[in-house]
């Protein structure tokens, strides 16, 4: 299987630069993820709408939480958090939407495994910006998880280069990046390098 490489918004920049660093990362990434939780529904259709204009494909596209605003955008998929519906009941009714679920035990992710969800993400791995008063949990117990679910596992915060093959050894599928690579000065030269660590580390029955 190809390892993949998730970007996130950060919630925090100008929606015209965030969708002007999407419009050129896209051709190296495997996903982007929406991620604006202040935004509401119209706004993030919108944000939608402004990425699809610009060239960003829907299949690369998934949005965190908001299943009205993915089903109706027609995008790849949802990311859903600890307080979204639960995910066999989406999975359910939203049969062709790529599902993933943000984890921090094993116990959920185990959960949301057995109850359909298509890939899980894990974290914070390593100290993050995002959460700089937050433990990070660490590979092993990354680690932990990958052993324990069947479905990808895609490891996230505080995740630099000098770490990824750190991460992937611990069992990830892949790996999402905020601060790495949306407020870095040249974020395609990021993106680039983050995906040539990735597929060094491709098993050779994925070529």
């Amino acid at each position: 299987m190809n390892r993949e490489l998730h970007i996130v918004s950060t919630g925090r920049q100008p929606i015209p630069e965030m969708i002007g660093i999407a419009k050129e990362i896209h051709p190296y990434i495997d996903a982007f993820h929406i991620r604006e939780k202040q935004k509401t529904a119209r706004e993030l259709m919108e944000i939608v709408n402004q990425l699809k204009a610009e060239g960003v494909p829907l299949d690369k596209i998934l949005i965190n939480d908001r299943l009205d605003v993915g089903a109706v955008t027609k995008v790849k998929g949802v990311q859903l958090a600890n307080h979204s519906l639960d995910i066999a009941v989406v999975k359910d009714v939203f049969p062709g939407l790529r599902l993933g679920c943000s984890v921090h035990t094993v116990e959920e992710a185990i959960y949301a495994s057995e109850c359909g969800a298509d890939y899980v993400i894990y974290g914070h791995i390593f100290h993050s910006q995002s959460k700089p008063d937050k433990e990070p949990r660490g590979l092993e117990k990354l680690k932990e998880l990958t052993m324990n679910v069947k479905i990808p596992v895609i490891a996230i915060g505080g995740i630099q280069l000098e770490n990824v093959e750190q991460v992937l050894e611990a069992g990830a599928q892949g790996i999402a990046v905020l601060s790495g690579v949306m407020l870095v000065n040249d974020p395609v030269q990021a993106v680039k390098k983050y995906t040539a660590k990735l597929r060094l580390r491709e098993s050779p029955l994925s070529k």
